[in-house]
Order: structure tokens, then sequence, then C-alpha cells
């Protein structure tokens, strides 16, 4: 047995298993089918608890390099023939911290999805997107919201665009650049400089313990609210239930909108998401927004946003010939991810492991 484990290593002892495991059944020492040593046996071997060997396995299983079989152990499910590896430089590099690497979407099950697109849909992904995304991942994506955030919407209500930025751009060009936008402050800096970058105003709202600020709502003469109700950044704070009922009073009360920008909320450690503006509010006054640059990766650079009734025909006739920003195989990836249950899988395994933390 070669495995060792370094004490005074920066990286845990799970992590450095790990590697040294995954290194193995790429490079074939454990071939496809081959079964792994025991936990117990591992542990003894290396000095580290079973715990931490299950740890390790775990991840492996994770990312479809082991699978467990009942009463038999672990086996290698890894083939090169069926998945790109990840390889591991001669060199040092510097390695994602534990916390990064745990919360990662597994390489593995990303290739292999990418591998069965290029296979099942073939040249179709070389076709031009409709204006506003696939009608494949519009569904997949409309279907998700419904099983898992409470918002029940038609696929055409839904735009796919290159993330959040560009389709900061699109609100602009569709609200109007005479309109007041408020924003949290603190926000995150770059949502005021898209804005301002677009020709609109940008009012700074003071943030309270629960959200904006009632007295700040009440002073500002802007039309549209732009509000993160979860973990706003740097903030971290989380609107209360009444609070975003405030915000949808608020944007009546004037006949106004509410850009709900919900980046990061998946990964919540209640075992309930938070109910979203939209879902309070899907007829009229608020636009819901997400990307996976978080859930799945920051070089995928795709977001979504979903209309309310009252302006699919605005957005239809004012911004709709836009062309999609977003390539069709990306968009093809993410529809098999959302459809097969994979992303749903790592987002409840990502919050199962921040539970336990």
């Amino acid at each position: 047995m070669k495995y060792r484990i370094e004490k005074d290593s920066p990286q845990s002892a799970y992590l450095q298993l790990y590697h040294q495991l995954r290194g193995d059944i790429v490079s074939g020492v454990y071939p496809n089918g081959k079964k792994l040593p025991s936990k117990r046996l591992l542990a003894e071997q290396t000095g580290v608890s079973v715990i931490t060997v299950e740890h390790a396995y775990a991840i492996l299983c994770d990312e479809g390099y082991l699978e467990p079989r009942e009463r038999s152990g672990y086996f290698v499910s890894y083939s090169a023939a069926d998945c790109f590896p990840v390889a591991e430089p001669d060199s040092v590099r510097q390695l994602p911290s534990a916390r990064d690497l745990a919360d990662d979407f597994p390489f593995s099950v990303l290739a292999k999805t990418m591998r069965r697109v290029l296979s099942e849909y073939g040249e179709s992904i070389l076709v031009k997107s409709p204006n506003n995304g696939c009608t494949e991942l519009r569904k997949a994506i409309a279907a998700y919201l419904a099983r898992c955030r409470g918002i029940n919407v038609a696929p055409s209500q839904i735009v796919i665009g290159s993330g959040a930025e560009y389709l900061y751009g699109l609100i602009v060009q569709l609200l109007g650049r005479e309109r007041v936008f408020a924003l949290e402050n603190p926000s995150y800096e770059k949502i005021r400089r898209v804005y301002l970058a677009n020709g609109v105003t940008c009012d700074m709202l003071r943030l309270g313990s629960d959200g904006i600020r009632t007295s700040e709502l009440a002073r500002t003469d802007a039309s549209v609210l732009h509000v993160t109700p979860f973990h706003s950044f740097p903030s971290g704070i989380t609107a209360s239930a009444g609070k975003r009922s405030e915000y949808i009073r608020w944007a009546h009360s004037r006949g106004g909108y509410i850009v709900e920008d919900d980046f990061d909320s998946e990964f919540t450690l209640s075992s309930k998401a938070e109910d979203t503006l939209f879902s309070l509010e899907p007829k009229r006054s608020v636009l819901y927004l997400n990307t996976f640059s978080k859930t799945i990766a920051p070089s995928m650079r795709l977001g979504y946003m979903v209309l309310p009734e009252s302006l699919t025909d605005a957005f239809e006739q004012s911004v709709g010939f836009y062309s999609c920003t977003v390539p069709v195989f990306e968009q093809y990836v993410l529809a098999e991810l959302l459809s097969n249950g994979d992303f749903e899988r790592h987002i409840n395994r990502v919050r199962r492991r921040r539970r336990k933390g």
C-alpha cells in the first residue's frame, strides 16, 4: 500500500487520499471494475480514521470514479473511453481549498454529459439558437423552478443570456433608461457599474438587519428596485419574509418593478429554499434572475431571466430581436444536467455537507 498522509500538509487528510486514489484510477492502476481496498484496511495502513477514508470514497463516488456495491465494497466505474480524465500535472500547482473542491460540480459528470450531447445532438449544436434561448433549456429551467423554487411559469417567459450582467442591460432597455434604479447599500459594486454604463441613474438605499430600511424605501424616487434577498453581498443579509412583502407593496404602490437577483440561493442551509419574490408576486412586478456560475462553474457564462406575464409582449417588441449570446452546445449540456437530476443531486450534496460543517 503506497498511500501516505502528510500530517503537516495544509490539505486535509481525506483530500490527500482522494487525490492519490483518483490518480491511480485515472492512470489505470485500478482499472474499470477493480475493487478498491476496504475502508478499514486503508484506514489502518494510512493511519487515519475510517470516516476519513469514507469521505474520500464518497467524493470519488459522487464524481463517477467509483460505485459502491452493498456488502461488497467499492469498485472502479471510471473508463477513459467514457470520461475526460482530470490529469494531475507533474509540476506542483496550488490546489483549491477543501471547501472550494467539495463545492465544485463533479467534472466527470460534466464531461460525460458533454460527450453525450455531442453524440446525441450531433450537428444540431451548430444551428443558431432561438433569440430567447433553446426550447429544451427553457423547458428544463421551467420544470426545475416549479420543482424546487415554487415558481410556475411557461418556457416562453424565460430568457437565456450570457450571465447576469448581460441580462441587466436587457432590463434597462426593457424598462427604460429614464427610470431611477434603487440598489442595496452596500451591494456588489459591479451591479451599479453595469447600470451606470447603460445610462441609468442609481439611488443607493441603506440596508438594515433584515433588508432595505423602510425609511429608505419611502424616500427614494426610484421605480425599479434591484435586490438580492438571499445573502446580499457583501453584508450577508437575508431579507425577512416581512421585508419581502414590503418590497412587493412598494412596487405596487408606485407602479414599479423589482429585479430579484437570486444568486447563490440554491446553497441555503435550510432544508427548504427561501421563498422568492417572484413566487409571491408572479404576475406583474418581479423580474427574476439567476445564473449557473456559482452552482456549476465560473466559466459557465449562462444566466436566465424569468419575466412576469405582464412584460412578455413588451420584451418581445423592444428587445426580443437580440440574438441569444450563449452557444447552443452549452445550452443543451445544461438542459441535460437539469433534466436528468445531476444538477439537483449536486445542490443537495453541497447543502448536506454545509449543514454538517
